[in-house]
């Protein structure tokens, strides 16, 4: 199981960050926002319809530098680098389904509620939840990540992905393409809401996310240096415990010991159904799944469920969840199964322009440290100038908490040498 879901399971330990409309700057700039009337064109001069379209912003929340930083302390992330209280916005923005097909998304906009008036802008891609209601731009549990970076004097851009949040239709998990697009179109909708808000994007762009996110934050960061997202331009990337070599490291470690069960029963289900909308691996959950988990499955990961109460109705380990014939073609993937991982396994085959460290803890048994030491080594041979720092014996959620602060500083840098 993902502690995604441990974490906001429990909400926020300790005293909780208050929430409601967004105060000052937030509050006067904000009159006429919501519900931006369709055709008009942003502050970015885009059309009615186009991809990044702002929809409508929202407040949802309004925090001091001090109740940020003692909710971060109680999460223990280290709050060193705050320096300001946080404004955020649910933005609604238009973007494109896995088929490419128009759709809506909805994402976090946070930013300083101090500080200069131009803002570099971080993206931070979250990691997996199967419950919508867990995204960044509805759940306070979600946003610790947005305010430390927005605390530090930028612009933060946390995408919900598609079928997340107020998005419509099914979250099309781990596709990692969708993921892409639906960040780059959150950061042309932020560059429009924040010009809405009284503040400007300079077009410096720092790039991070966690767990799933991490594997979205390579991927969106070679989009940008490709050019997908004109106006911004990439200056360091960080993500943290990403399954970035999904054939290589993650999904043998499904079967020989490296992942534990519980999380390990959790990610495949929901890749399975999620992938098998768009890789055909089965026609029959039953061919895939025993019973009686082949019954409930595709019902579960339908964006309602708890991901605590998924896991409850699954089987306890992935060797009793699935059938003795797809067990095997596990270990060895063909078909389907192997066009899904194929096609979102290859976030790090590209040379970066910009210094990159992926972070990780090596206790991690959601997703193995072998992730990033692949990653490292197929970008290095690229050429790339990247490091992997290994944050300590701590597992797959205290792995973000110990990198959060560090990143948050590396990336207060500057150029982020």
């Amino acid at each position: 199981m993902t502690q995604d879901t441990r974490e906001t399971a429990e909400k926020q330990p300790g005293r909780p960050m208050r929430t409601g409309p967004a105060v000052t700057l937030g509050a006067l700039a904000l009159v006429g926002v919501a519900g931006v009337a369709p055709g008009v064109p942003g502050a970015d001069g885009q059309r009615s319809g186009e991809r990044g379209e702002v929809v409508s912003v929202v407040p949802v929340a309004a925090h001091s530098r001090a109740e940020v930083a003692r909710a971060l302390r109680a999460r223990h992330i280290g709050a060193a680098p705050v320096r300001h209280g946080v404004l955020a916005y649910r933005v609604t923005y238009r973007t494109v389904d896995p088929h490419g097909r128009p759709t809506t998304a909805t994402g976090l906009l946070t930013v300083p509620s101090g500080g200069g008036r131009r803002l570099g802008l971080v993206s931070d891609t979250h990691g997996t939840m199967a419950n919508r209601s867990y995204a960044p731009s509805v759940a306070e549990a979600a946003r610790a990540q947005s305010y430390l970076f927005a605390a530090t004097g930028r612009a933060v851009a946390a995408p919900d992905y598609l079928g997340l949040g107020q998005g419509p239709g099914r979250h099309p998990y781990m596709d990692t393409r969708s993921a892409v697009t639906a960040s780059v179109d959150m950061l042309r909708a932020s560059r429009t809401a924040a010009g809405l808000l009284g503040r400007s994007l300079t077009g410096d762009l720092y790039v991070t996310g966690f767990s799933q996110g991490g594997q979205v934050a390579m991927a969106l960061a070679r989009a940008v240096q490709g050019g997908d997202a004109a106006g911004f331009r990439l200056k360091a990337v960080a993500p943290v415990a990403g399954p970035y070599d999904l054939q290589g490291t993650e999904e043998p470690a499904l079967t020989d010991g490296r992942v534990n069960d519980v999380s390990g029963v959790f990610y495949l289900s929901y890749f399975l159904v999620a992938q098998n909308r768009l890789h055909p691996i089965y026609q029959d959950p039953a061919e895939v799944f025993r019973q009686p988990y082949a019954g409930r499955v595709e019902r579960l990961f339908d964006g309602r469920h708890k991901d605590e109460d998924i896991v409850r109705q699954l089987a306890p380990t992935v060797r009793q969840l699935l059938t003795d014939r797809f067990y095997r073609q596990l270990r060895r993937p063909t078909g389907g199964l192997l066009a899904a991982l194929r096609a979102n396994g290859h976030a790090c085959d590209w040379k970066p322009e910009v210094p990159v460290r992926l972070y990780a803890g090596n206790r991690d048994t959601d997703v193995p440290i072998g992730n990033a030491r692949t990653c490292a080594r197929t970008l290095a041979q690229r050429g790339a100038r990247v490091r992997v720092l290994e944050v300590g014996p701590v597992d797959h959620f205290g792995s973000d908490r110990a990198a959060l602060a560090g990143i948050a500083r590396w990336f207060s840098g500057g150029t982020a040498r």
